[in-house]
């Protein structure tokens, strides 16, 4: 291989990957060598071509070049994408494809030159790709369902029971429990040229993380040998050659790259450096800010950030062949001339048409014009049309003396000579500011493209503001054709209002498969318009507003008119006019703004947004690629304004030919989409032909994501072209891994020489093929072709192994006889007889070999696959009922035999045969499931629906031979045998012996499938031998026998009972009413309670056709056998209220919530029958069932007596007896306080606890409610009182009631409550007293003990309950100001006197000297300070009164202390009492003072950390956005840029001119001080 040796080889000169290079030779297929991707070429019979006549190029640097990146995909991929038009056809247009596709594919060999990259991040398309699964194409074949269900050994929910079973459980389960089917291809990947074990991955884990991983879009390759002289300005300023760094980028046949010197480096695509195009002075134009490059590619138009427009020939790249110099305000407002203003920096620029000279321009300041620039008698004279914008009007003064223009130093010379320059001392003009709503975004020409179009001869151009789309044509006279407004111009705020983008895509020769073209317009008689007539598509145009994205399509409109004759007016003629017409067909938002569009295609649109890179496909106006990417790496070394940005970035993205060219700041780099060839030779090239074939299958089925470009529109036609391309891969890969030196090469040998394992390549090969096979629907190559090869190669169990998951779920069924003996027989050798007869049973029958399944299947008792050979091979759907009644007739004798030996006295063992018998139960069971299926027209096991004609044969068949009324012969004809079911041998056979049998060993399940059997449409005629009246008739035959067991004969009368009145014309209309009455009492008189609900379900569906006579016999009946639901309809029907009372409360069913529901919504019923009152008997059912519902639910009950027995109350409480005080409370309580009720009750009306008390109980359980309040809460006693009117409680007993249970505050309270304010207080103080003495002689006491120190605590919680209450009616009474001032004062005397008479006497008590250590020293010490602190709390809450005139604080207060020295004179600790108080207030209110101190200050120092942190933001310095000033647009360091790039910006110093220093904003504006806007200098003034 030989690649670039030199930095002067150009991308042309790059070789392609190993294998790809192959010339001239036919491989041999038996001789396979070299790497997987050479092969992939032999195989496929890969040879060159001759370039496509688009693909030639004769320039001076033509020379032999090596095999195209499309060209390898069309050798391996025959029929490529013909629908990616290029919009050229020149020579040299088509050897940018070339050259480009040489630098992708020489990326692979890591050139000197080229770096390739990789943007492998996940797709966003609209389906995820993945790898199939098996069902996936389970519409393709009606195969029977995967899921191996559990045995059937009895049913646990049959149809039976009161339980209906679910669609699921409808059936019967037909084979034995087995694991799921797991499904696990391997995966192969990765035979690169040095293969070791760690690329043959031996799992499927691996297989589905690799494809998993993130998908390549993009390939990209960076084009080095131009970044080494774009982007390293130390290098080349040594060498003399730097001319500035990038700022704009133009590639289309060149590549032009702009720079911030003014000048333009232009490079072919052998990055060969061609011309520098650039004025001597090109820093006086300024910095190059748009480009373009004419259509033949051989001039260049350069607009400038200064307002410069120069037109250069790329041959002669030395001066400009035209200039277009910016005017002045001055100069425009005296209509001398028109054109950009000084200073404006031109956005966009382009060609129009095919002239040279037509050039198109838009700046900044929102004005657009167009320059014809000719020549006159060899002097330029340059013709500008404004076409969009309007001048800003000056602030300053429009004098002719004060017109802009700039110093001889800095400006290109004036191509007018009406302009004269102003000295540097001239006074400028005053700032001005651009139109923001007229700001250009974009602006483009219609380009020309390969197939003219009548549009393109007006000249279309389309300008975007901020507010509107204007598209002018400039012939044949200028005039706007069409103008739209942007709908939410208004709404929007921020960058996202200045954000949009155009794109044009000319129109192009149609492909076959886009069906486009320009319909033509005809004349009333019929002929077409000469000037309509074309072939080409029509003109697209894409643009964008923030995150919304607009197609236009172009086309013209013939229309006749009417005019006057230019030669002879009174004579007109008619003339053809064509009009522009506009019509948008398209319209899609993303979620973050675009920044560019691009055309990569006619049908692909490439968007830049804010994070990604994302292509939409216009025909499906659908996203099909979006990969993330980093804006800020293409932002252009060009200082500009926030709101412009994006316009310079677009102008750093190009594409060319379905190119993609990237202007970043470090790197230049081109990429390409990858079309679903390319990820298929992607995979190729890795070695990785597993995924190979999955990606075609998965293009195949339309399920791949990202873009389908390269694929026909039409599916017939795409699957045509991939089913092609995928048969070829199946077939080459083959070919490949079965190779014979494959066995041998490099490829499987490690280092440890130990080999590597190539299971997992085998395996994979097998599942993606059987995938493929399964999407094509064609599996010749898979068992003619695959097969041979694992089966020629030793390992055909691979090849079955991975094929078996698809035949167990269906997805293949048609195997070739071979193939299923092989398969069915490695499971034999194996002993593996479950997944044999699995295999056996999904297996399309004609597939069978019928000798081999039959004979295993008989050999291993596989009763399943059995039947399904019998079945679906032979048509016989006798023999397996017989070989299946034999079994269970051999069971019923082991167990009969089983019953005699234990009843006997015989101590012998059973014989080894008993158990094996037992063990055959379950597939003795399969003869129910079996019939359930064929009597419902259905397949065993599988449940797939028989034929038609069989399914009728297959019932009249078993119909005829399980009804029959005698034991038959079977096989019929010679050779026969009789078929018995008699338990002993020669036993005398019973009338339908083997409906009897069936029923014997399972009535039950018998009947559950004869019940699905009566839903058949068979029986619908009645001329069949066997119908549903027939089976009854049978049945209710064997029913009458004496040897039937209850059970059995219990199945029976539920299963008459219940189809009865299913088909009542087939059915009931012959049958006699005693027949059915013996059924319903047969129903009611069984005691079995475990089918209790079923025999009530039962009966319901018989009463539903018949009515017994003996309605209260049968009542009866049902009573004792618990049919309560059918009495509480008979009962409700009948008005009987009392026993359908009784019939809920008695009912087991009925749950404890619905118990008083249903109650309450009887007594309602029943009381509005008898006009709001409830009978005797009914109220004397509740009475009696009361100490039931007490049991059920005591406040449900309370609710339910007090609404409909209200005067019962007494009599309820009576019924709980005198020692149910526990049970009493909670009765009274949502009685009298049902606001304090619980969650938990049953039954409860809406917003119960909203509801007031109850006014139906008497005075003694008002005053019973209380005493039990008393002894159960306590605490609660005040809350009951207070909420309570006056007239609910007579005062008098309920202070006796209280006083009697100790609730002292309740006595207090109550006392203030009636009036008796000072009688309250005294009652306080008498009984503060009473329990201070009591906690001292608890003190003093010498037992100590838990049970003293708990009655110290039960003293010292009531001393706190008398402190609370008396502090609340203090507080209240000196609120309210009732009462006189001194009997307030009298009421805080007697609190305070009271606790601190309780502090004193306690204290008395504590004369211990022990240490401090002492339990009782420290109990008294916790008492003391608990009483203290009631102290305290009052002292508190009376400083927070505040003193008034009747009561004063210090009066109180005295009236304290010479209250305690005269009841203690000879006590000093009085006075230590009232010192001890008032330490403890000031130290509370010391600690709350020093809290705010402490908070105050926290709130300080965070204060001064923010202040702090402010100013410091405030001095850092910010960088400037912009290098001129944004008023004048003047630079600000002229100096930077004839220093070089190395220069470092000066400092304004104090010597400089006020009026020149700069003032920098933080938003990173800079403003000369004369230029700052009146509005910023007044807020910073």
């Amino acid at each position: 291989m030989s690649g670039a040796n030199s930095h002067d080889t150009g991308l042309d000169e790059l070789v392609s990957p190993v294998g790809l290079e192959a010339e001239g030779h036919t491989p041999e297929l038996d001789l396979v060598t070299g790497d997987y991707t050479t092969r992939m070429e032999e195989v496929l019979g890969l040879e060159d071509e001759d370039e496509d006549l688009d693909f030639l190029y004769q320039g001076a640097d033509s020379h032999e070049a090596s095999k195209t990146y499309s060209e390898q995909l069309k050798g391996f991929l025959q029929g490529l994408d013909e629908a990616v038009s290029t919009q050229g056809d020149t020579e040299e247009e088509a050897q940018v494809e070339k050259e480009l596709n040489e630098t992708e594919t020489s990326a692979y060999d890591e050139p000197p030159r080229v770096e390739v990259s990789s943007d492998r991040s996940p797709s966003t398309s609209s389906a995820p790709f993945s790898t199939f699964r098996p069902g996936d194409t389970s519409t393709i074949f009606n195969g029977s369902p995967s899921k191996a269900a559990r045995p059937f050994i009895h049913p646990t929910i049959s149809r039976l029971r009161s339980v209906v079973p679910s669609q699921q459980n409808k059936r019967f389960s037909s084979v034995s429990s087995f694991p799921d089917v797991s499904v696990s291809p391997s995966h192969f990947s990765a035979i690169s040229r040095a293969s070791s074990i760690s690329n043959l991955p031996a799992h499927f884990e691996a297989y589905k993380e690799s494809h998993e991983s993130p998908r390549e879009v993009f390939r990209w390759a960076v084009l080095r040998d131009i970044g080494q002289q774009i982007y390293f300005p130390k290098a080349s300023s040594i060498l003399g050659s730097f001319h500035g760094l990038p700022t704009a980028l133009s590639a289309n046949g060149l590549i032009c790259i702009g720079t911030d010197r003014g000048r333009v480096l232009v490079f072919d695509f052998k990055q060969q450096l061609k011309c520098v195009c650039g004025v001597d002075d090109a820093l006086s134009v300024g910095p190059v800010s748009a480009l373009s490059l004419s259509r033949d590619h051989t001039f260049l138009a350069v607009g400038h950030a200064s307002g410069y427009i120069n037109l250069f020939d790329v041959s002669r790249p030395q001066t400009p062949a035209r200039s277009v110099p910016p005017t002045s305000l001055a100069a425009v407002a005296s209509g001398r001339k028109e054109g950009h203003i000084q200073g404006a920096r031109i956005l966009s620029i382009c060609f129009v048409g095919t002239r040279h000279t037509a050039i198109v321009s838009a700046d900044e300041n929102g004005l657009a014009f167009y320059h014809s620039l000719g020549k006159v008698l060899f002097v330029e004279a340059t013709d500008t049309l404004r076409i969009l914008g309007k001048y800003p009007d000056l602030v300053g003064d429009m004098s002719p003396s004060h017109k802009v223009t700039q110093s001889a130093k800095g400006s290109q010379p004036s191509m007018n000579s009406g302009e004269e320059a102003i000295p540097a001392n001239r006074a400028r003009p005053r700032p001005w500011k651009p139109r923001k709503g007229s700001t250009i975004l974009a602006m483009t020409s219609l380009p020309l493209g390969n197939s003219g179009h009548p549009t393109e001869g007006y000249n279309l151009v389309a300008l975007l503001t901020s507010a509107k789309l204007v598209i002018v044509g400039l012939k044949p006279s200028p005039r706007t054709w069409f103008r739209r407004h942007r709908e939410t111009a208004n709404e929007l705020s921020g960058s996202s209002k200045w954000r949009g983008c155009l794109a044009w895509f000319p129109s192009i020769e149609p492909n076959s498969d886009t069906g486009e073209g320009v319909s033509t317009s005809r004349h009333s008689n019929g002929k077409a318009s000469v000037k309509a007539q074309h072939l080409g598509t029509r003109p697209i145009l894409a643009y964008s507003w923030d995150r919304t994205l607009c197609l236009l399509r172009v086309s013209e409109t013939i229309v006749r008119q009417t005019v006057q004759s230019t030669k002879n007016p009174e004579k007109t003629m008619v003339v053809e006019v064509g009009k522009v017409d506009l019509e948008e067909v398209a319209r899609w938002s993303t979620d973050t703004d675009y920044l560019a569009l691009q055309w990569l295609n006619i049908h692909q649109v490439l968007a830049l947004t804010v994070t990604h890179l994302e292509v939409w496909d216009v025909r499906a106006a659908q996203q099909v690629e979006r990969v993330p990417f980093d804006v800020a790496s293409l932002s252009p070394y060009l200082e500009t304004e926030r709101s412009l940005d994006h316009v310079h970035i677009a102008h750093c993205m190009r594409v060319y030919k379905g190119k993609v060219f990237l202007l970043g700041h470090s790197e230049l780099k081109v990429g390409t989409l990858l079309s679903w060839a390319d990820r298929i030779l992607s995979f190729v090239e890795d070695g990785d032909f597993l995924s190979a074939i999955d990606v075609t299958r998965a293009y195949y089925l339309g399920t791949a994501p990202g873009n389908k470009m390269g694929l026909p529109d039409d599916p017939a036609a795409l699957r045509t072209v991939v089913g092609r391309r995928m048969r070829d891969l199946m077939t080459a890969s083959a070919r490949y891994a079965f190779a014979e030196d494959r066995m041998t090469d490099s490829t499987h040998v490690t280092p440890d020489g130990r080999g590597v394992d190539r299971t997992s390549l085998f395996e994979g090969l097998v599942t993606v093929c059987v995938n493929a096979c399964l999407a094509l629907d064609d599996f010749e190559f898979l068992f003619e072709d695959l097969f041979e090869y694992y089966q020629s190669a030793g390992i055909a169990s691979i090849f079955l192994n991975q094929m078996e998951p698809h035949v167990l779920d269906g997805t293949i069924r048609s195997i070739p006889p071979r193939i299923t003996q092989r398969l069915i027989a490695m499971h034999e050798d194996r002993g593996d007889l479950d997944k044999a007869e699995r295999v056996i049973w999904h297996i399309d029958p004609d597939c069978l070999d019928i000798n081999q399944a039959i004979t295993l299947c008989r050999n291993s008792e596989l009763y399943d696959a059995l039947i399904y050979v019998y079945t679906r091979s032979l048509r016989d759907f006798v023999t397996p009922l017989v070989d299946l009644l034999g079994l269970i007739r051999q069971i019923q004798q082991h167990r009969r035999a089983l019953r005699v030996h234990h009843l006997s006295d015989d101590t012998s063992p059973l014989p080894s045969s008993a158990d094996s018998l037992e063990r055959k139960a379950p597939d003795a069971y399969k003869i129910y499931a079996y019939l359930a299926d064929i009597l419902s027209g259905l397949t065993y096991p599988s449940q797939v629906p028989l034929p038609p004609d069989e399914a009728f044969q297959a019932k009249k068949d078993i119909y005829a031979f399980l009804f029959f009324g005698r034991s038959c012969v079977w096989p019929v004809g010679d050779g026969g045998k009789l078929i018995l079911t008699s338990d002993e041998e020669g036993g005398v056979e019973p009338t339908y012996p083997y409906v009897r049998l069936l029923l014997r060993f399972d009535s039950e399940a018998f009947l559950h499938a004869m019940d699905i059997a009566f839903e058949d449409a068979y029986f619908n005629d009645e001329t069949q031998g066997v119908s549903r009246l027939v089976v009854i008739l049978v049945l209710l035959e064997i029913l009458s026998s004496p040897d039937l067991s209850p059970g059995d004969a219990t199945m029976l009368n539920i299963f008459i009972a219940r189809n009865v009145p299913k088909y009542p014309q087939s059915i009931h209309t012959y049958m006699s009413p005693s027949t059915l009455h013996g059924i319903l009492v047969g129903l009611a008189t069984d005691t079995d309670q475990s089918t209790r609900e079923d025999r009530q379900l039962a009966t319901e569906y018989l009463l539903s056709v018949y009515m017994p006579h003996d309605g209260e016999h049968i009542a009866k009946l049902f009573e004792d056998a618990g049919f309560y639901r059918i009495l509480r309809s008979w009962h409700r029907q009948e008005h009987k209220w009392g026993p359908l009372i009784s019939t809920y409360l008695h009912d087991p069913d009925v749950d404890p919530a619905e118990v008083f529901e249903s109650l309450d919504e009887v007594l309602t019923t029943a009381s509005h029958a008898h006009e709001g009152s409830l009978p005797v008997e009914v109220l004397t059912t509740i009475m009696d069932a009361v100490p039931q519902l007490l049991g059920t639910g005591i406040t449900e009950t309370a609710f339910l007596i007090d609404k409909h027995a209200s005067g019962s109350h007494s009599q309820v409480l009576e019924s709980m007896g005198t020692n149910s005080s526990h049970r009493q409370f909670p009765y009274l309580r949502c009685l009298v306080e049902p606001g304090a009720l619980s969650d938990d009750v049953y039954w409860i009306e809406p917003d119960i606890r909203r509801l007031p008390p109850s006014r139906n109980l008497d005075q003694s359980s008002k005053e019973l409610y209380v005493q039990l309040l008393c002894k159960y809460d306590s605490a609660g006693v005040i809350r009951c009182l207070s909420s309570l009117d006056n007239g609910h409680f007579e005062w008098d007993r309920v202070i006796s009631i209280c006083e009697q249970n100790g609730v002292n505050e309740a006595v207090v309270w109550s006392l203030d409550k009636r009036g008796d304010a000072m009688g309250a207080f005294e009652k306080l103080k008498a009984v503060g007293a009473r329990l201070a003495s009591q906690v001292g002689e608890h003190l003093a006491s010498e037992q100590s003990g838990p049970e003293n120190t708990l009655e110290i605590q039960s003293s010292l919680n009531e001393l706190k309950a008398l402190g609370e209450i008396g502090l609340r009616l203090c507080c209240e009474h000196s609120d309210a100001g009732v009462l006189a001032g001194s009997a307030v004062e009298e009421m805080w005397f007697c609190l305070l006197s009271s606790q601190i008479d309780a502090v004193q006497t306690v204290s008395g008590f504590c004369a211990s000297t022990a240490g401090e250590d002492d339990p009782v020293v420290m109990q008294e010490q916790r008492t003391l300070g608990s009483l203290r602190a009631l102290v305290q709390e009052t002292f508190t809450s009376l400083m927070a009164m505040g003193s008034s005139a009747a009561l004063s604080f210090p009066h109180l207060f005295k009236r304290l202390v010479d209250s305690a020295s005269s009841s203690r004179p000879t006590s000093r600790s009085s006075y230590s009492e009232f010192r001890l108080i008032l330490t403890g207030m000031l130290e509370s209110y010391r600690g709350e003072g020093d809290i705010l101190l402490i908070t105050n200050r926290l709130v300080e120092r965070d204060l001064f950390t923010t202040v702090q942190e402010l100013a410091t933001r405030r001095l850092q310095g910010s960088r400037i956005r912009a290098a001129f000033c944004m008023a004048c647009k003047s630079s600000l360091q002229r100096h930077l840029l004839s220093r070089g790039p190395e220069a470092k910006p000066l400092r304004e110093t104090e010597s400089s001119p006020a009026e020149d220093w700069v003032i920098q904003l933080t938003s990173g504006l800079a403003y000369h001080r004369r230029c700052l806007p009146v509005a910023v200098s007044t807020i910073l003034s």
